[in-house]
């Protein structure tokens, strides 16, 4: 088993690619600390860990609130006994996030707590924990937009994943010599409900689409066993990377409309 005796905590394990996360992470022997803001969803997840043989505990954190970040990584600690890798997963694609004039101030800070501050905020308390393990993984979910930028406007998204990106090049950095790995999971295009309900018509479905050399969207599993590589050991010589998982897209170029 690829991380055996590891313990991994994961947000926005509810659903998507947080939930095909600590579902196969489990398989491959971690202990999950499953955290997300959606109670029913979260201990679901948690729930399938344990039925499946696995062990599991259910955190609810909003991600941009210092306290529950605190809070997420004492509770993996006092369960568990340590902390060995931290997946900076949870985030937010809200519909009304648009271009520049119309997308309205309130859609960009939510955005910008959630995506980016979430991320700082599990790495301000997840560091120190892995620190008192001896080293770990962190992997934060970025995108395939953070290098690109989208071809259906979502300014905020876009701003957030960029950010995203940057800290997790920077936190790598500081962090080298101490064992702790930083590397930034970009997914492309998913068939996610996340990214289902931004591209709500057929038309934003195919715009984004036809730019996607493989001609499907992506899968969350798909990201959980690109997630797995970056968790596990194997990718020990791995380290302020962007792991494009994104069937050919940053590859390409752009495809007539």
């Amino acid at each position: 088993m690829r991380l055996k005796d590891k313990v991994a905590l994961i947000t926005g394990a509810g659903s998507g690619i947080g939930r095909e996360s600590a579902l196969l992470f489990a398989q491959e022997g971690a202990k999950i600390v499953v955290v997300d803001v959606n109670d029913t969803a979260g201990e679901e997840t948690c729930s399938m860990i344990t039925q499946a043989g696995g062990q599991a505990i259910y955190v609810h954190a909003d991600v941009s609130k210092a306290a529950d970040c605190e809070a997420m990584v004492n509770a993996a600690e006092k369960t568990f006994g340590k902390l060995n890798i931290l997946f900076n997963n949870a985030g937010i694609m809200l519909s009304d996030d648009d271009n520049a004039i119309t997308t309205e101030e309130k859609v960009w800070d939510l955005t910008m707590e959630v995506n980016l501050k979430g991320v700082f905020l599990g790495c301000k308390y997840g560091i120190p924990a892995l620190r008192r393990a001896g080293g770990g993984s962190i992997i934060n979910t970025a995108s395939f937009v953070a290098l690109l930028g989208a071809a259906t406007p979502q300014i905020a998204y876009t701003a957030s994943k960029g950010g995203v990106l940057s800290m997790t090049r920077e936190l790598a950095l500081i962090h080298a010599r101490e064992n702790i790995r930083v590397n930034a999971l970009c997914p492309g295009p998913l068939h996610t409900e996340l990214l289902m309900k931004f591209l709500n018509t057929e038309a934003k479905k195919q715009r984004r689409l036809v730019h996607i050399p493989m001609g499907r969207f992506g899968e969350a599993k798909e990201m959980a066993y690109a997630a797995l590589f970056l968790a596990s050991d194997e990718s020990s010589f791995t380290t302020g990377a962007e792991f494009l998982v994104d069937g050919g897209i940053t590859a390409a170029y752009v495809t007539p409309e």
